[in-house]
C-alpha cells in the first residue's frame, strides 16, 4: 500500500501527462452486422469473453427504460448509444427498476407491471445489441428515487405488515418475497424485438441485486450479507449464464476493522469484503464520489482519498475476493466549486490512468463506469455530473482514449490459469 504523499504524486503526474495530450483517438464505428456477442465470463480475477480477457471502458444512463417507454423518445437512447460506441465504450449500467408512483413506472405494484414500459426495457437492449455494447442490469434502488427500498416497504404496510423501517426490506419475508418476484420476472421476461428470454440474452453482461445497498439499523453489514446470500443464491438458481454482482458502493465493515480507515468516514452497513467473498457474486464493485463525501476538503485531499480508495480496493479483489472489480460510479459535478471542463478531464483522466495500469498489470481492475451520459436536450435529468459526448469534445476525446487503451490490453493480457 502506497503511502498519500506519492499517490497524490503520482496522479498528479497522470494530470500533468494528460494535460501534454492533445489530440483525440479516432475510434471506428462498429460494423454492427458482424455482431455475435458471447456472454462476459470471469476467469480467475478477470473478465473473459470468448475465451480471451475483456477489459472495457463504460458509463452509466439510468433514465433510458423510462425514456424509451415513449415510442417518440426512443431516440435519446438510440443517440447515446451510438455515440458512446463512436467512443469505443462497450458497457452501460443502467437500471431495470421504477416502482409504484415513480416516472413511468415498470412494477405499478407487486407483480402488476406495465407492458409499455416493459417494451421500452425490451428496446434498450435490442439497441444495446445493435451497437454491440453490453448491460449491467440493476434490479432496485436503495433510494426512494424510482420507488426503491421505500416503495417495497410500503406496498408491504399498504397489505398490513406492520414494519419498524425500511431496512426491514432485507428481513421481512414479505418484502422479500415482493423483490424475488421482481427479479424471477425480469429474468423470464421474453423480448418483444429480439425473441430472446432475458436470461438467455449475451446483450446482458450481469446482473446487480441492488443500486448502493445500506443499512441503518446494523452497521456491521451482516443484515446486507445474509440478504445479499439469499438473493444472489435465487439468481443462480435462474440463470447461471449470466455474471452477478451486488451493486456496492465499497464501504468496509467490521469483518476487517483496520480497513474501516479508508472509509470517508463513516460506515453504511456494507463490508466490502465479507459481501463480496460470497460465491455467488462474481465480481465486486465500488463507486467514487470524494466531492460528495469530503465535501469540506479541498480538491488535493479529495484526490488523494480517490488514490487511496482505488487502490485499497483493487488489492483487495486481488488479494482476498481474487475476484475481478469494476469502478462502477464515478465523475466530477459542474457543481464542485472551481469546477471546468478541463478539470473534469483532467480528473477523468488521472482515474483512467489508474484503471488501466492496474488492468494492465494483473487484469483484476476490468473497467470503470464513468456517471452519466445523457443525450441532447436532457437537462432535467442532469445532476451535475452529466456528459453529452456530441457537446463535449475534450471530454470525448478523454474517454475515446481510455477506450481505445482498454481494448487494446485485450489482446496484450494473458488469461490467469486458475478457474
Amino acid at each position: 500500500m502506497a503511502c498519500p504523499s506519492k499517490i497524490t504524486s503520482v496522479f498528479a503526474l497522470l494530470f500533468l501527462s494528460l494535460a501534454l495530450v492533445s489530440k483525440a483517438i479516432e475510434v471506428d464505428i462498429v460494423d454492427y452486422s458482424k455482431n455475435k456477442q458471447g456472454f462476459v465470463g470471469v476467469k480467475g480475477t478477470q473478465f473473459t469473453l470468448k475465451g480471451s480477457p475483456f477489459f472495457f471502458n463504460g458509463f452509466n444512463s439510468y433514465w433510458m427504460m423510462t425514456i424509451a417507454a415513449d415510442p417518440s423518445m426512443r431516440y435519446k437512447v438510440t443517440e447515446v448509444f451510438r455515440d458512446a460506441s463512436a467512443a469505443g465504450m462497450s458497457v452501460c449500467r443502467t437500471w431495470a427498476f421504477a416502482d409504484g408512483g415513480s416516472y413511468n413506472a415498470l412494477q405499478l405494484s407487486p407483480g402488476t407491471y406495465d407492458e409499455r414500459v416493459f417494451q421500452g426495457l425490451d428496446f434498450l437492449i435490442s439497441e444495446a445489441r445493435k451497437y454491440n455494447i453490453y448491460l449491467i442490469l440493476s434490479f432496485a434502488n436503495n433510494y426512494e428515487d424510482y420507488g426503491g427500498r421505500p416503495q417495497y416497504v410500503q406496498w408491504a404496510r399498504n397489505a398490513g405488515v406492520h414494519l419498524n423501517n425500511d431496512d426491514d426490506f432485507y428481513t421481512h419475508p414479505v418484502v422479500k418475497g415482493y423483490y424475488r418476484n421482481h427479479v424471477q420476472r425480469l429474468m423470464t421476461r421474453i423480448n418483444t424485438i429480439t425473441k430472446r428470454v432475458y436470461k438467455d440474452d449475451s446483450t446482458i453482461m450481469a446482473w446487480e441485486l441492488i443500486n448502493e445497498p445500506r443499512c441503518d439499523v446494523d452497521y456491521s453489514g451482516r443484515t446486507v450479507n445474509g440478504w445479499v446470500q439469499e438473493m444472489a443464491s435465487l439468481v443462480k438458481s435462474i440463470d447461471k449464464k449470466h455474471l452477478l454482482t451486488i451493486g456496492m458502493e465499497g464501504f468496509y465493515g467490521d469483518t476487517v476493522p483496520e480497513k474501516k480507515q479508508f472509509n470517508p468516514g463513516y460506515q453504511v452497513g456494507t463490508d466490502f469484503i465479507s459481501n463480496h467473498l460470497i460465491k455467488e457474486i462474481d465480481f465486486a464493485t465500488i463507486h467514487a464520489y470524494p466531492d460528495i463525501w469530503l465535501a469540506n476538503q479541498n480538491e488535493d485531499a479529495q484526490m488523494a482519498f480517490m488514490g487511496r480508495w482505488m487502490q485499497s480496493h483493487h488489492m483487495d479483489a486481488k488479494t482476498i475476493l481474487k475476484k475481478p472489480l469494476v469502478i462502477a460510479e464515478f465523475g466530477k459535478s459542474n457543481k464542485d466549486p472551481g469546477f471546468s471542463i478541463g478539470s473534469r478531464d483532467l480528473y477523468m483522466g488521472a482515474v483512467y490512468r489508474y484503471i488501466y495500469r492496474c488492468a494492465r498489470h494483473g487484469g483484476t481492475l476490468g473497467g470503470g463506469l464513468v456517471w452519466q451520459l445523457l443525450a441532447r436536450g436532457m437537462q432535467p435529468y442532469g445532476d451535475g455530473y452529466e456528459i453529452v459526448l456530441a457537446e463535449n469534445p475534450t471530454t470525448g476525446g478523454v474517454i475515446s482514449r481510455q477506450s481505445h487503451a482498454m481494448s487494446t490490453l485485450c489482446h496484450l493480457v494473458s488469461t490467469p490459469d486458475q478457474s
